[in-house]
């Protein structure tokens, strides 16, 4: 089988509009969440969330792209030209021909649903936009993607809650590995934030109206974020024959399902993806520096987090280090895994490990090396992404720093 590297690497998030911001605001534990700036937020109990802030799309495209791009799909395609310029690749011919997308959400097109929901049962219209069934499918991100970037390959959308992104990252893998396809542009975007989609989620009573805590004893809930992340996935061969900057290696993934329950996480389905993942790396666990948590800021994900890290690592647990960066930028959903795999590329790149912020008390449950507050300097080798979402779907990515 053949190995897999990152080449490329964008983002659009509530810490910054791209890469080099986030790693930035990873560094200072800077926290993107803040008051909401939606229509009716007065009609919500909770009025914080972890917005895009200072995003104007007529910078980025024309009327005809606003028209056919939800917020989310807008996102996708920023960070997609931001990766696909980083990787310096053009998909022409063959290689065109070999070369697809795989992106995961969650919501899709929710704000414009939203806002089409709106006009016709609050505003009594009888028309809708000709091209809204196009601007709210799930795929859509993924389509325009493909469309702009005349990316011939296989095409298509992840949907599984809050693993939607690693889902759609760990496919990407595995077709490029198998030798289905060369190059992959994948990722995750999710643009949740209107008052559709908070009321909805008000109504799951997990969500705080004041602060992401993450393994804290005092924590209270989770913060609803947005953005995208997406990258260039390619095979090390074709990136070593171009001389591409390779920003690392991916090396395992495994899904697993707890088959239980609808919301309530399973340690043991969680340990049966960590493990997985491991196996398909083929490494230790002592191997293992750097994990970048689910860790949602609710008490029953958080336990279940450091429980199955604990099960499956054991003396080496203690050893690790562990942070939530749904602390500082929210929980983007479907998009979630993209942005915090970046966490992991710093740690892999800078050795630089982003802080859990927000903590201000142990809790003897998840008793573990969370880095809390300050970001911190240590040298890693391979880093764990973990996304364990409602339905019981879990996915687990590992990376490896590239040293040729």
């Amino acid at each position: 089988m053949r190995r897999v590297v990152i080449t490329g690497a964008g983002t659009i998030n509530p810490l910054a509009h791209d890469v080099v911001g986030t790693f930035a605001a990873f560094r200072e534990g800077r926290c993107g969440i803040g008051p909401l700036d939606i229509r009716d937020v007065d009609r919500l109990a909770v009025q914080i969330g972890a917005q895009v802030r200072g995003f104007v799309d007529a910078s980025h495209f024309d009327r005809q792209q606003i028209s056919l791009y939800d917020r989310f799909t807008q996102f996708a395609m920023i960070a997609a030209r931001q990766a696909i310029e980083q990787s310096g690749i053009e998909f022409r011919g063959e290689l065109a021909d070999r070369s697809g997308v795989v992106i995961g959400t969650s919501g899709g097109g929710l704000t414009t649903q939203d806002d089409s929901y709106r006009a016709v049962y609050e505003e009594g219209k009888n028309r809708v936009h000709p091209l809204i069934v196009p601007k709210l499918m799930n795929n859509a991100a993924a389509s325009h993607v493909s469309i702009e970037w005349n990316l011939r390959g296989p095409s298509f959308t992840v949907a599984t809650a809050c693993a939607s992104s690693n889902h759609a990252m760990g496919l990407a893998f595995q077709m490029i590995r198998s030798g289905m396809c060369d190059v992959m542009v994948t990722g995750g975007s999710e643009s949740m934030l209107c008052f559709g989609g908070m009321k909805a989620w008000e109504g799951l009573r997990v969500m705080s109206r004041d602060a992401c805590r993450p393994f804290s004893a005092n924590r209270n809930g989770m913060v609803q974020g947005e953005g995208a992340g997406i990258f260039v996935f390619e095979a090390y061969e074709a990136a070593k024959a171009r001389d591409a900057e390779i920003l690392a290696e991916v090396i395992g993934f495994a899904m697993s399902s707890d088959a239980s329950d609808i919301v309530m996480p399973s340690k043991q389905g969680a340990s049966r993806a960590i493990v997985g993942a491991l196996k398909d790396a083929g490494i230790n666990r002592d191997e293992v520096g750097y994990i970048n948590a689910h860790g949602t800021g609710t008490a029953a994900n958080d336990k279940t987090d450091c429980a199955a890290v604990a099960d499956v690592f054991g003396p080496h647990a203690d050893r690790l280090m562990m942070s939530s960066t749904k602390s500082m930028h929210g929980h983007l959903i479907g998009g979630a895994g993209a942005v915090e795999l970046l966490a992991c590329l710093m740690a892999l790149r800078e050795g630089v490990i982003a802080p859990t912020i927000g903590y201000e008390e142990p809790d003897p449950e998840c008793a573990l090396d969370v880095v809390p507050n300050v970001a911190r300097e240590a040298k890693v080798d391979v880093a764990l992404s973990n996304a364990f979402a409602f339905g019981g779907l879990n996915a687990v990515i590992a990376l490896r720093r590239f040293t040729g």
